[in-house]
């Protein structure tokens, strides 16, 4: 097998190694991304042990019982080829394929016909055929450009290139942050902003900003939002009446103070922010 031949790999990338191999009149590139072998590795210790857990007391089980148990586990997704059968039908983890399997973590082979490209080119080529099949995923998914709801045709043209801006802007993220968009989202997902109602007054003010929601900002070179966005005192006869609720010390524990959450969306908050800056 292609992939199991002996050579040292040539880095391209942060997360790509390549090596360029003939086998007969092919011409193969095996490719190797250190960051898939952890994944490959978790992967399958979680096949292995749900497998043992399966099989575990199968040997006492009526042979009927026992291939009805071999059918139902080789439907499963990636466990008959972790599974054997012994001469006496008995249900067994394959050792040995597991082994020879988890020397091809994070590799896969590519096959050119094209003399002229090198192995760098051939790899970098398929990653960015990658990216392409990734952002079509991504407009019918994540940014929903199907289905339409619209009729007329200048809205309907206006819904694609608004997704695809929306696709650009995640890819330049992506591209100055070094990390995933859904890994980005799902961090600065988690600044809110929070509205205080007491018998002062009302406050508009964000959580606090973690360390890596900070490293995304100065990355992507937005400003952090202010700490307070509104403050609003309440009338004087509001908050000095007879009935008012009693005044709470900064710091201090908020027992009867109402207060309500509005998650908006992260990036509405930021554009505010960075407009307020322009202006």
């Amino acid at each position: 097998m292609a992939l199991s031949w002996p050579g040292r790999y040539q880095k391209v990338a942060e997360n790509l190694e390549v090596k360029e191999v003939v086998v007969g009149a092919d011409r193969c590139v095996i490719c190797h991304n250190p960051e898939e072998v952890l994944r490959d590795q978790r992967v399958r210790e979680r096949m292995l042990s749900y497998l043992e857990e399966a099989i575990a007391g199968s040997d006492d089980l009526p042979p009927t019982r026992r291939a009805e148990l071999l059918g139902k586990l080789k439907t499963e997704p990636g466990l008959a080829g972790l599974l054997r059968v012994t001469k006496g039908s008995l249900l067994r983890v394959a050792r040995a394929k597991v082994t020879r399997e988890s020397h091809l973590d994070g590799k896969f082979l590519l096959l050119s016909s094209d003399p002229r490209l090198t192995a760098e080119e051939i790899a970098v080529g398929y990653k960015h055929l990658l990216q392409a099949e990734r952002a079509r995923r991504d407009m019918k998914t994540s940014l929903r450009l199907r289905p339409v709801y619209h009729r007329k045709e200048e809205r309907i043209r206006a819904h694609i290139v608004l997704c695809w801006l929306a696709l650009l802007l995640t890819r330049v993220a992506e591209t100055r942050a070094d990390d995933r968009w859904r890994r980005l989202r799902n961090e600065l997902q988690l600044l809110h902003l929070g509205v205080f109602r007491g018998p002062a007054g009302e406050s508009h003010q964000r959580t606090d900003i973690t360390a890596r929601q900070a490293e995304i900002l100065k990355a992507l070179n937005v400003p952090e939002p202010p700490r307070f966005l509104a403050l609003k005192a309440a009338p004087r006869s509001a908050a000095c009446g007879p009935n008012s609720p009693r005044h709470y010390t900064a710091g201090r524990p908020f027992p009867n103070l109402p207060i309500s959450w509005h998650f908006s969306p992260t990036l509405a908050l930021l554009l505010r922010n960075s407009g307020n800056k322009r202006a």
